[in-house]
């Protein structure tokens, strides 16, 4: 069996090796990034209809304005994301499984939007009117060695995608698990495998990676 690397930032780097464990897997913690929050100012919202969140870092890492924010109904991208939301007092109007673009056109009409992202956040094509406040980023670790040799990679982003392409000291044997098309392509070429999760969430994810460690 294959050893799975595991790229994602804390807490969420050992969550996905504790479920990898339980996959009977043999997972190597490798956190490429630190999550930090960014001093923000909570802007106006009595035009807001719903508050979106596309990561549970930002009620991690969004500080004490979050708590002003609870009148307004969320969006959750995923059901991590959702019940962190429920824990910090919102009411989850609608919680996604297929990534944030699916998530927002099942939102019905033109809404009016507040976004809590990370400065390394995805611009959406949407109808919807969407005002973004950066609360948090992920800083590079630069001490942090990918390993050699035959394994599968995790890659739950596409930074952690061009990072790894950075520091991998060899690719032809290292097979990619991506959790979306985005964070495949951010990788490059020159892998011996590059496959992508059939749902942008962790489980799907490890669930591909199964897979791929067992070949």
């Amino acid at each position: 069996m294959k050893p799975l690397l595991v790229l994602r930032p804390e807490p969420g780097n050992q969550a996905t090796v504790e479920r990898a464990r339980e996959l009977g897997l043999k997972p190597v913690s490798c956190p490429l990034f630190a999550i930090e929050p960014i001093d923000w100012t909570t802007p106006a919202t009595s035009s807001v209809d719903f508050i979106l969140f596309t990561s549970a870092n930002a009620l991690r890492h969004g500080g004490g304005q979050i708590a002003s924010l609870t009148k307004l109904a969320a969006l959750a991208v995923g059901p991590a994301t959702a019940d962190a939301a429920r824990a910090a007092g919102f009411r989850v109007a609608i919680t996604g499984d297929d990534g944030v673009d699916a998530l927002l056109e099942a939102l019905p009409g033109a809404r009016r939007l507040l976004h809590l992202a990370g400065a390394d956040h995805r611009p959406t094509a949407t109808r919807h009117a969407i005002e973004t406040a950066v609360v948090y980023c992920s800083v590079a670790l630069a001490a942090q060695v990918i390993p050699p040799g035959k394994l599968v990679a995790l890659v739950h982003s596409p930074r952690a995608g061009a990072r790894l392409a950075e520091l991998a000291p060899e690719r032809a044997s290292m097979n990619i698990a991506a959790i979306s098309p985005a964070a495949a392509a951010a990788c490059g070429a020159g892998w011996e495998s590059v496959a992508v999760a059939n749902q942008p969430s962790d489980r799907a994810l490890l669930a591909l990676a199964a897979r791929l460690c067992q070949d």
